[in-house]
């Protein structure tokens, strides 16, 4: 699959364009994933598998807490749909 592909069909979904908005500020705790979205730590780390997978994100383990935050570099394409993401700096409900 074309990488370009991978990452639109990534971006294609609202949980993970929300897991985005919150990497906005920085790097983030899986944690504070779960409760953003008020789903199961299993379902957030699927979510956050599908984003790094195409490249979007960057993880780092500390201890047994991962922490992800937004790749330094993206396509053009991505980029543009990232900065379009509204954080919490920008009304966003989104509590990172």
């Amino acid at each position: 699959m074309d990488l370009l592909e991978k990452q639109l069909k990534a971006l294609a979904d609202k949980n993970r364009l929300t897991l985005l908005a919150c990497m906005k500020n920085g790097e983030v705790c899986v944690c504070e994933f779960v409760e953003v979205l008020g789903i199961s730590q299993p379902a957030v780390s699927q979510q956050l598998k599908k984003l790094k997978d195409a490249g979007i994100i960057l993880e780092r383990k500390e201890g047994t807490w991962k922490y992800y935050r937004i790749a330094d570099q993206l396509s053009p394409v991505v980029e543009a749909v990232i900065n379009e993401l509204k954080t919490n700096d920008g009304g966003n409900t989104c509590s990172c």
